[in-house]
């Protein structure tokens, strides 16, 4: 009889106590939580999988966990428990669940109309500001990052006359379809997951691996591709660091092809006022902001160069009248430009950045020195406010091995004993995010739970 191989995440583990764990842990979780057992009960009589989004089931929880009301950094559930909240909307409450002064603004708004189709005074004050912390003049407006992402492909293409999009194994860009491609065992491959797609994305998407710069240069060089779409820093598979090289000599390489750099800072905003590209010195031809922008009112902004931004409105002249494929009657509707003036201006400011700073330091040092002490092989990444353990002692260099890092299994077991102990993370991967209301005992909190479920499932 054969015996299967442990998982390289579970060394360190004792796996039979960390399944008594798990169990113990779900009906620990069903008591506590009546009142989301029954609204979950009632919702799947009319939602898809029970939820308004499906994603909203990966909690690994018995059922969904439902939320009666958030403010700054905790969530309460509709049982009244209070959870110090380091998922934060996947970074949409990046600013806090709601900030007073975007709690103000939409109130004063509310009274003055939603959305008119037309430009409001909070939009020049927004894009001016926009300019002004990274560095590009001239900007757009869109609902979520998914949009945004997709008009600036859209728009890159118009302005390039090219169709290539070139990104990084393992990246995620939301829901644009374009990205939707993976290595697999070396080879370019439309990722399965994608529901419904009926084109071959494999035409006109290119992928390479993260900090390969060979590759880079190699797939650039036949000339068609007309942008590199990024995450400065891969978050989406688990977090990865680009090499210290890796930014100026790639933005060389595509300089030499013509082709154009977007970067997707949707979550590397964490970085700081002007996200990883003020902190860093990237030079990115457009820049996509995503949901924390409004304070977790659904909005993004996009970014122009210039130079990009006269070829594209070039391109938009030389078409034919009708519709260009991008923007919505919603988009830049007043209720969101209110919130991202009042998020941008008087939310997250350079102290609001400084203080998340200081708190993501004290859990990045946290967590090492609980590593440490349990001897796990797990390594600590920080992105400004941002914080990820992984199950390997070394960090990964791009997608391929930050994906065989994952282990979805552990994940939720230690997911779910932290929301047991009144700590939510995020539920993709072991991210944790800070915001300007995160206290210094929160971290204390967190680090103090997860020293108890790791203790649970390792070794006695």
């Amino acid at each position: 009889m054969t015996t299967a191989p442990t998982p390289s995440s579970r060394q360190g583990l004792d796996w039979p106590r960390a399944q008594a764990f798990l169990a113990a842990e779900r009906k620990a979780f069903t008591q506590r939580n009546p009142r989301s057992a029954q609204l979950s009960a009632q919702a799947h009589q009319h939602l898809l999988f029970g939820v308004p989004l499906h994603w909203m089931t990966d909690w690994g929880t018995p059922f969904a966990l439902h939320a009666a009301h958030a403010q700054g950094a905790t969530v309460t559930d509709v049982d009244g428990h209070t959870l110090s909240d380091f998922c934060l909307g996947d970074t949409g409450a990046m600013a806090g669940h709601s900030p007073p002064a975007v709690a103000a603004a939409l109130q004063a708004q509310a009274t003055q109309g939603f959305t008119t189709m037309l430009p409001s005074e909070d939009a020049g004050v927004v894009g001016a500001e926009l300019a002004q912390r990274f560095g590009l003049p001239l900007w757009q407006f869109a609902l979520s990052a998914t949009d945004a992402n997709r008009y600036v492909v859209r728009w890159v293409r118009a302005a390039t006359g090219r169709s290539k999009v070139l990104v990084f194994n393992g990246c995620y860009h939301g829901t644009i379809e374009d990205v939707f491609v993976d290595l697999v065992a070396g080879q370019p491959t439309q990722r399965g997951s994608l529901l419904g797609q009926v084109h071959d994305l494999l035409a006109h998407t290119v992928v390479v691996e993260f900090n390969d710069l060979p590759a880079l240069d190699a797939a650039l060089a036949g000339g068609d591709v007309a942008c590199v779409l990024a995450e400065p820093a891969m978050t989406n598979i688990g977090m990865v660091l680009p090499d210290p090289d890796f930014w100026p000599q790639a933005q060389a390489i595509l300089r030499r092809h013509g082709t154009l750099l977007v970067l997707d800072e949707t979550h590397t905003l964490s970085t700081g006022p002007g996200g990883y590209t003020r902190a860093h010195g990237l030079q990115p031809d457009a820049l996509v902001l995503g949901k924390p922008v409004g304070g977790g009112v659904p909005c993004a902004a996009y970014g122009f160069s210039a130079e990009l931004a006269e070829r594209a409105m070039a391109a938009k002249r030389r078409a034919p009248p009708g519709h260009s494929g991008i923007g919505t009657t919603l988009t830049g509707n007043m209720l969101s430009m209110a919130a991202m003036r009042a998020t941008l201006t008087q939310t997250l400011t350079a102290q609001a950045h400084a203080h998340m700073q200081d708190a993501a330091t004290q859990l990045a040092q946290g967590l090492h020195t609980l590593v440490r002490r349990h001897n796990l092989p797990w390594c600590v990444t920080q992105v400004g406010a941002r914080t990820e353990f992984q199950f390997s002692p070394t960090p990964p260099r791009n997608g391929t091995e930050a994906g065989a890092m994952l282990d979805a299994e552990l994940e939720h077991l230690i997911h779910l004993g932290l929301l047991n102990r009144g700590v939510m993370i995020t539920p993709f991967h072991n991210m944790m995010l800070v915001c300007p209301q995160t206290s210094p005992a929160q971290v204390e909190q967190l680090l103090a739970a997860l020293d108890d479920v790791v203790t649970a499932i390792t070794p006695g």
